[in-house]
């Protein structure tokens, strides 16, 4: 066998792994759990710290890996739950909406690179895809199962109580993706 073929194959275990340990990273920080209407969790931490520290296309497989597992029944989601339920009740469009975000900033690191400007504002953007996509899951299904509800109540419960927080974890992800990612050397494509 070639070095070359060995090289590849070792590097494409190596992306399974991180894949495997950044998904399973999510997971773990979808525990660690505030319970409110949209439970204060650190997912969005650990989002943007896989795709910060793996790049764009590894990221962006963790966080679909980790929603997979989720729908299956495995329960990684906030407070132990999982399952295609819970995908499908009020606040699954926030758990969907980390793989747009994650997609967001897989695309901005494509046409900007990975400078730690571009990060950041791939993951603001990345979050504000995320309450956009999640804000609007929420009320369609919130509507069909309870009754109307204005946009202005949805953003008070499931948007505004986050924005500190979670511009606490981009702060926290930019500093810690870019400090591992000097240890984990992943050849980003």
């Amino acid at each position: 066998m070639s070095t070359k073929a060995t090289t590849t194959r070792k590097s494409k275990t190596y992306d399974i792994v991180y894949i495997g340990i950044f998904a399973v990273l999510i997971a773990i920080c979808s525990w660690i759990s505030i319970p409110t209407m949209v439970p204060f969790t650190l997912q969005t931490f650990a989002v943007f710290l896989a795709v910060s520290v793996l790049g764009g296309k590894r990221g962006s497989l963790a966080v679909f890996v980790y929603v997979l597992l989720g729908a299956i029944g495995v329960p990684v989601f906030a407070n132990f739950t999982g399952g295609f339920g819970i995908i499908l009740n009020n606040t699954g469009g926030y758990i969907i909406g980390f793989i747009f975000s994650a997609l967001v900033m897989w695309l901005m690191e494509k046409l900007l690179g990975r400078k730690t400007w571009v990060q950041g504002l791939s993951m603001i953007l990345g979050l504000f895809v995320c309450y956009i996509f999640g804000t609007a899951w929420f009320m369609f299904v919130y509507t069909q199962n309870t009754g109307a509800i204005g946009l202005t109540t949805v953003l008070g419960w499931c948007v505004i109580p986050f924005l500190i927080p979670d511009f606490v974890k981009i702060g926290l992800a930019l500093a810690l993706g870019g400090r591992l990612s000097k240890i984990i050397k992943i050849d980003n494509d």
